[in-house]
């Protein structure tokens, strides 16, 4: 049989040791962005969904691979990103 002595509470932290909760990963955004190494924001180009026989060389090259974020975008990126 447990006493009340024997009974110990459950330590909690102090007040100034409480952590401010963490924020969320914006899943929408994980999945569009990524970021490299050294910290630089990129993306996919647009209008490289389908229809490619439509574009013609010229064109398919201006849109071929990924591009830098930059400014403002950088800025909402980053923030949905939890940078």
């Amino acid at each position: 049989m447990r006493t009340p002595a024997m009974r110990q509470k459950a330590a909690t932290p102090a007040r100034s040791e409480t952590k401010v909760p963490k924020h969320k990963t914006h899943k929408g955004a994980a999945k569009r962005y990524k970021v490299t190494g050294s910290g630089k924001i990129r993306h996919q180009k647009a209008w490289r969904g389908h229809n490619r026989h439509k574009k013609n060389a010229r064109q398919w090259r201006r849109v071929a691979g990924e591009a830098t974020l930059t400014g403002g975008n950088k800025k909402r990126a980053a923030r949905l990103l939890g940078r």
